[in-house]
């Protein structure tokens, strides 16, 4: 019978237990790494619609405030382990990267398949014991120390155990929660948890007429006094149902709190690069002898252009001067500032992401071992920590995860 017996149990093969079990191995650890599904990195595979865009080229300064007041904790993580060194890392097992726009780094084949096998070979080269289908079901911790984790046929034994099992994100690719259960069936304490980078669905029905459009730097505000300080900027998608695009995915985070607590988030949308009403008007005077619709079509997609008109019932045909003045005026204003009002979102189901998880008080940052438990470790996107689109998760799983397996007990 084989020996049950390890230095690290690591739960979950995303890129944080990939490169977690990698390190500890590589420091001549006898590791274990358990992973539910019938494959290595299910939800790494989905990353980035399959291009896997790994990180990006930011200072660490500057990556931890896109975080927001949780960044600082990643400190550590990211000092020893910046995209640089992933980069390096990943030329190590034989993936070649490339910065195709200057800002974001994706593997040269554009497929996260290639990250999956270069990691899951570089297991196999180290040794690790690599479960498949084989769903941890509980933690074995006695005197607040961890000893090891139980499945449905077997326990495993290990004075380390790292939970890496991600969030509620993508639950398709089964992701269920469970890294949040271990942790407060330990005593941790686990945020309010939110789906976050996903597509949204709004009360409005026009934006059904405008789906073939994709609106650059949009600008997108909450319309609540709570949360008068929150905007996001980028590209704007308008779906049968909704809104998505970069701008929506990033913003998305801030917005599910408030839709769960009013059941619905009035929004204000600048479609034109944030011009004001006088920019508006300047535009208009520069071209009088142009109707209403080809006028504004140098600014926005005539789909939107006409909804935008019928809201505010203008005629398209007409010239702006020739409207009356109370519907020049509504005019500008929705110009510049489109409301549309959000009232449920797609869920867990097609979220990236989750916003929310095992509160950071309870981690120490320079090793991501549990305050709490002895030999329990987090890392990646089980704990309250989750960034924008443009490969700020990633990273920080893959900084977590080496900080994790490199510095066990």
């Amino acid at each position: 019978m084989k020996n049950k017996q390890y230095d690290l149990i690591v739960i979950g093969s995303g890129a944080a237990g990939m490169i977690s079990a990698i390190v500890a191995a590589r420091d001549g650890k006898k590791v274990l790494l358990c992973e539910q599904q019938n494959k290595l990195g299910p939800k790494l595979k989905a990353t980035g619609g399959g291009k896997c865009n790994l990180t990006n080229t930011l200072s660490n300064e500057e990556f931890m405030n896109r975080f927001g007041k949780n960044g600082r904790f990643m400190q550590d993580a990211l000092n020893d382990f910046n995209y640089q060194d992933l980069i390096s890392f990943l030329n190590n097992i034989g993936v070649e990267t490339h910065i195709p726009d200057g800002f974001r780094v994706f593997p040269i084949s554009h497929n996260s398949g290639t990250i999956i096998k270069a990691l899951e070979d570089e297991l196999y080269n180290q040794n690790v014991e690599v479960k498949n289908n084989t769903k941890v079901e509980d933690l074995i911790c006695e005197n607040e120390t961890i000893k090891g984790v139980k499945t449905a046929t077997d326990n495993f034994f290990a004075s380390n155990v790292i939970v890496a099992t991600g969030g509620l994100g993508f639950s398709m690719l089964g992701a269920n929660g469970d890294g949040f259960d271990f942790a407060k069936s330990l005593g941790h304490k686990i945020t309010q948890l939110y789906p976050a980078m996903l597509p949204l669905i709004t009360k409005e029905k026009w934006v059904a007429n405008c789906k073939a459009d994709t609106i650059a730097k949009a600008i997108i505000k909450i319309d609540l006094k709570k949360a008068k300080n929150l905007k996001a900027v980028g590209d704007l998608i308008f779906t049968p149902k909704g809104i998505r695009g970069p701008v929506v995915l990033d913003f998305s985070r801030e917005i599910t709190p408030f839709l769960e607590k009013y059941g619905e988030v009035p929004l204000l949308i600048n479609m034109i690069k944030g011009m004001n009403e006088d920019d508006v008007f300047k535009h208009i005077k520069t071209h009088p002898e142009k109707n209403i619709e080809d006028v504004l079509t140098l600014l926005l997609p005539n789909s939107v252009v006409k909804e935008l008109c019928l809201l505010v019932d203008a005629d398209l045909a007409k010239k702006f001067k020739d409207l009356n003045g109370q519907i020049r005026e509504k005019l500008v204003k929705i110009l510049v500032n489109t409301p549309l009002t959000v009232i449920d979102h797609v869920g867990f189901e097609k979220a990236m992401i989750t916003r929310g998880g095992v509160t950071l008080k309870e981690i120490n940052p320079k090793t991501m071992q549990s305050k709490i438990i002895d030999g329990l470790y987090f890392c990646g996107e089980v704990m309250d920590l989750d960034g924008p689109c443009g490969g700020y998760n990633l990273q920080w799983s893959f900084a977590s995860g080496n900080l994790a397996g490199k510095l066990l007990k």
